[in-house]
């Protein structure tokens, strides 16, 4: 039954959403130039069926691979950060001040000091905008330790490693997979802004600028709607991974 709820309610709100989209479009009587409704996506995902399937599969390795070396980054920035004082004190204005920076900005610079080396560049971008919730996440997570588990650890001869590997990691795990679920979403919108700013006829941000060229309204909207799909499949996949390595945080429900 929990299972079957959980399911059931996330596609009653998609159906709800979409219901309520197409009900605005009908009401308002807006033309497909101005407001594709979801009757129009469906003959644009079919013409283009073969661009969506490639320009997908192009955005999300490029996207995953981003994701995969925030994570890396991230955690250790983070430990490094949780576990020393002076290096949380001195990097994490750093973080901020970068963080704080439109990424829409950045996309350019990054464009012109790499130029013609499309796949690294959105590798790069999609790494740069979704480490900083990792980081600040693994920092607050091993920063908050108690410091009584690490007296009782190192008086029974443990060192700074098991110490991690017992108490601090399974600690932050937790935090760890909430900012996943954050930099899930912010590593797409890196890739798709690369994709739309530097466009060398790859991925799904392409696509949507071939669209917007050719007002092409419908196939913009489905270029989004193929986006958000990714997004919330890699998300399910965190959850799924979540739920292995920390289920035991979850707090139960009646």
């Amino acid at each position: 039954m929990n299972t079957f709820r959980k399911i059931a309610i996330p596609l009653f709100a998609i159906a709800l959403f979409v219901a309520f989209w197409e009900w605005l479009v009908w009401v308002n009587d807006w033309p497909n130039y101005k407001m594709a409704s979801p009757s129009d996506l469906g003959p644009s995902f079919y013409q283009y069926r073969w661009l969506f399937l490639e320009y997908g599969w192009e955005t999300l390795w490029r996207t995953v691979a981003g994701l995969l070396l925030a994570v890396v980054f991230g955690l250790a920035i983070g430990m490094v950060m949780g576990f020393s004082r002076i290096a949380r004190e001195g990097l994490y204005p750093l973080l901020v001040g970068f963080n704080a920076i439109p990424k829409a900005t950045v996309v350019p610079v990054i464009a012109l000091m790499f130029v013609g080396q499309h796949d690294f560049n959105t590798v790069l971008i999609a790494f740069l905008i979704s480490f900083f919730p990792i980081a600040v996440s693994i920092s607050i997570g091993l920063s908050t330790l108690e410091p009584e588990y690490r007296d009782i650890l190192r008086s029974l001869g443990a060192s700074r490693l098991t110490i991690f590997r017992k108490i601090a990691l399974p600690k932050t795990l937790p935090e760890f997979f909430g900012a996943l679920k954050v930099a899930v979403t912010l590593a797409f919108i890196g890739t798709n802004l690369m994709e739309i700013v530097e466009p060398h006829g790859k991925g799904l941000g392409h696509l949507f600028d071939s669209g917007k060229i050719n007002a092409d309204y419908p196939l913009m909207f489905a270029v989004l709607i193929a986006l958000a799909i990714l997004g919330i499949a890699l998300y399910y996949i965190v959850v799924f991974l979540e739920k292995i390595f920390a289920g035991w945080a979850e707090r139960s429900e009646s």
